[in-house]
């Protein structure tokens, strides 16, 4: 039985304000084409599929949109919820939503449930493992939550005499690699669970931490489809295809995500980055620049997006400067109100206020000291 596994869509987000709309839309594009050219049986979609329970409307129209199109490949589509779903609103009716082939397993009472497949050896069981809330489950932790999921599934698996089953779980196990992009989802300051917890399915579908790597060879995260933060500027995004054999075997093999637009780090001074030629790379590119000249360069933002028109953060880091750890209470310590404005700009800038600024610093707040009195 061949199976598409995907997670943490995340329709809906954007970068930086920047709107992905268009990026999110050609994956889904490639992964119906990837369903219907690798003759999938099922597609395992593990989680976070909107960025926040309550989607735009857009975002709630792509999602029905795919799935009608994944259907029309002849796969069926078993899909959980992740922590940034609302689980009762993604979950909505899939009772009578199962009929159509789409299993929406959203409920925790429902996680020793399958969905069962067929194929020419037998019966393929799939259970849904839903974002865990310890304190909604009345749990201490992820790691009792998640252990007495896995125990009701396998209790189940046993009844059934279930030979060949998969789990789609949406959590952070350890070995997993996060990013800047995941929500916290710790409680006491554990967040991660170990997969020793998840030993004996025959394929572990995971969602949650957004670069693909695998934790087992049956145990694998398939990753967000685009880079959602520039801590995943590095990442090779793509999906599973997995086949599992009549013996319960797994084979996993990579299927790269197209390329929307590459993410980039840059770092220099404002007139090499604008003028080198060896910046001529990164015009394309979603950019988080960091200036590093002394003083900081005037309209900054705008002669930069003349040459690279997509870039989305702008920092400045000072070359040789030393940066000062004092408490902001200690730095200002017996300084009157001149002195603490004429500071802020130096920081601002990195250069102290002219004779010209100073005058007019003074002049303000002689001004707000006349008219308070």
């Amino acid at each position: 039985m061949r199976f598409l596994h995907t997670s943490d869509w995340h329709l809906g987000r954007s970068l930086h304000r920047t709107s992905l709309r268009e990026a999110q839309e050609a994956f889904l594009d490639h992964l119906v084409e990837t369903a219907r050219d690798e003759k999938v049986d099922a597609v395992l979609v593990a989680g976070d599929i909107y960025d926040r329970a309550l989607p735009p409307v857009d975002a709630v129209e792509l999602c029905e949109d795919v799935l009608v199109r994944l259907r029309d490949t002849g796969a069926r589509v078993i899909a959980i919820s992740g922590n940034h779903d609302s689980a009762r609103r993604l979950g909505f009716s899939s009772s009578l939503i199962d009929a159509s082939g789409v299993h929406l397993r959203t409920r925790p009472a429902a996680l020793a449930d399958p969905v069962m497949l067929e194929d020419a050896h037998g019966p393929v069981a799939v259970y849904g493992i839903p974002y865990l809330e310890p304190a909604a489950e009345g749990e201490p932790g992820h790691e009792a939550a998640i252990g007495r999921a896995a125990a009701r599934i396998r209790e189940d698996a046993g009844a059934r005499g279930a030979a060949r089953t998969v789990v789609l779980a949406h959590a952070w196990v350890h070995g997993g690699q996060a990013s800047d992009s995941e929500r916290d989802i710790s409680v006491g300051g554990a967040g991660s669970v170990p997969a020793s917890l998840l030993d004996g399915f025959g394929y572990v579908a995971l969602g949650h931490l957004h670069g693909q790597q695998t934790i087992a060879p049956n145990v694998r995260y398939s990753g967000s489809p685009l880079p959602y933060s520039f801590s995943e500027a590095a990442h090779k995004k793509g999906s599973w295809l997995v086949d599992i054999d009549a013996a319960g075997e797994v084979r996993a093999e990579k299927v790269p995500a197209p390329v929307y637009r590459r993410l980039s780090l840059l770092k220099g001074k404002l007139d090499d980055l604008l003028g080198s030629p060896a910046y001529g790379e990164y015009t394309d590119r979603f950019l988080a620049v960091t200036l590093t000249d002394l003083q900081r360069p005037g309209q900054a933002m705008d002669r930069l997006r003349k040459r690279f028109p997509h870039v989305l953060t702008l920092t400045f880091e000072p070359e040789g400067l030393t940066a000062d750890g004092r408490r902001y209470g200690d730095k200002v310590k017996g300084k009157d109100d001149l002195m603490i404005a004429t500071e802020f700009v130096r920081h601002v800038r990195n250069t102290p206020p002219d004779e010209s600024e100073s005058k007019l610093l003074a002049a303000a707040f002689e001004n707000v000291r006349a008219g308070a009195r």
